[in-house]
């Protein structure tokens, strides 16, 4: 376990201290603040109405489901449990470029809650038309962003976002299966009988 952590730090420190230009500083910042690249998501909600119509919103509540239980998994389970301090608090000469509150860092929900959302498009959509396939890259790509962002501007081992996005893409197939399941082995059966009885 020691020489694993030794490695994260040793990524970390050469992620957020060495692989760094200031051209970039910006663009992690942005990537890494909801409030500046969230619309992103919105922009993500209006493509997948328009692409699927009424099934759009059914989609919209898998993604809802998948961030929220990956939200609850990553800060509300492995945060308290683990406890681990960020990098900007344990180590020195680090490169923060934001505000950072006192919290815990493993797992990463940014990475976990970008991972989750990305995964659900990922089910609906990379099957679909081009223009589908290329919005579902786009959304993988901009997940994977965030998560690297996390440890560019210094609030997050590699570790942590590694996790994170593991969480996310469990969460969204854990509720795309059990929605699944009942639909099948739920409300079609009822629809089912119902209609059996109204037949006879």
């Amino acid at each position: 376990m020691a020489l694993i952590e030794q490695a994260d730090v040793w990524l970390f420190q050469l992620l957020n201290l060495h692989m760094v230009h200031p051209a970039a500083d910006d663009l992690m910042v942005f990537l890494t603040r909801e409030r500046l690249s969230g619309h992103i998501f919105f922009l993500a909600a209006l493509f997948t109405l328009v692409r699927k119509g009424k099934d759009g919103f059914l989609i919209l509540c898998f993604a809802l489901l998948a961030v929220g239980l990956a939200d609850v998994i990553a800060s509300g389970i492995f945060k308290p449990l683990v406890q681990r301090t960020r990098p900007c608090f344990a180590l020195e000469h680090v490169r923060l470029l934001i505000n950072q509150t006192r919290s815990y860092s493993f797992a990463s929900s940014h990475a976990a809650n970008s991972a989750a959302s990305a995964s659900v498009i990922w089910i609906f959509f990379h099957k679909g038309e081009l223009v589908e396939k290329l919005f579902t890259t786009t959304m993988i790509l901009y997940a994977s962003a965030v998560a690297f962002s996390r440890v560019y501007v210094g609030v997050h081992y590699p570790g942590d976002v590694l996790a994170g996005m593991l969480i996310g893409v469990f969460s969204a197939i854990m509720v795309y299966l059990m929605v699944s399941w009942v639909w099948k082995n739920v409300i079609q059966v009822r629809i089912m009988r119902k209609k059996s009885y109204c037949d006879g």
